[in-house]
């Protein structure tokens, strides 16, 4: 499975959220980062079929993206919004099982592999604990957790994650990196992330900025590495430290 973009560009209004972007993603985990403001959520939008580009295209393994119907999308793209939410009253393993709309339509009653499937994502992200409790009683963390499975519950070929640490505690990212590292073996994992030293585990950085591809190549590319320290205004630098590249502030 191949998700590529040609030349695209997304405007805001005036703004030009994304300039002639082209790229491609392979199996394997791409880690978009960049300053605020630099696009990368816009990307991971427009390569999800949710905002119409103003040029260009999303192909999905050389078909137009617009030509695939929203369940055949379903089913192929999942997605976890920066600010994902679902009803307060539904328990984490109702929000879950969304993920399995695109297999199971509205009105179908879901199968044994569907719950395999639920129960399958929930283990994996941790929350399978919390299965009967309202996702309006979890904490950020929990929540985010719960909306993580729902992403995976899908079990599209390709991931799309926008900020998919966002309210854990260290612990969790670490395990949420280890399972961004397993779920890429057989798909295409793309990730929005701020947090650079969780960036740097990722096979391959994008680097975007004012909406441009200012880099991209292997986490340990140092033309990507001179490009990350550019992007942020040399307030950081990149380090490798026992066999990992890190992030270090700048700050004399």
């Amino acid at each position: 499975m191949r998700l590529a973009a040609q030349g695209l560009t997304v405007r805001h209004g005036r703004h030009e959220a994304l300039r002639d972007v082209r790229v491609g993603f392979d199996t394997g985990w791409t880690a978009v980062v960049g300053p605020n403001g630099a696009g990368k959520s816009t990307l991971l939008r427009a390569l999800a079929g949710l905002c119409a580009p103003h040029a260009g295209q999303v192909l999905l393994d050389g078909r137009p993206l617009v030509e695939l119907t929203p369940r055949e999308r379903g089913r192929r793209l999942a997605w976890l919004a920066q600010h994902g939410d679902a009803a307060g009253d539904l328990t984490a393993r109702d929000v879950v099982a969304l993920g399995r709309l695109p297999h199971t339509g509205l009105f179908s009653t879901p199968g044994l592999a569907d719950e395999a499937a639920i129960d399958e994502a929930m283990q994996a992200t941790g929350c399978a604990a919390w299965a009967g409790r309202r996702l309006a009683s979890l904490s950020g963390g929990e929540r985010q957790r719960v909306l993580l499975a729902r992403a995976l519950a899908v079990q599209a070929p390709v991931v799309l994650l926008d900020e998919p640490t966002t309210h854990l505690d260290p612990p969790q990212q670490v395990a949420v990196v280890r399972l961004l590292r397993e779920l890429s073996r057989d798909r295409s994992v793309v990730t929005v992330l701020h947090d650079l030293p969780l960036a740097l585990q990722a096979q391959r950085l994008l680097v975007l900025d004012q909406g441009r591809v200012a880099a991209e190549g292997a986490s340990g590319d140092p033309a990507v590495h001179r490009a990350l320290q550019t992007v942020f205004g040399d307030a950081l630098q990149i380090r490798q430290l026992e066999g990992t590249w890190v992030a270090v502030p700048r700050v004399d």
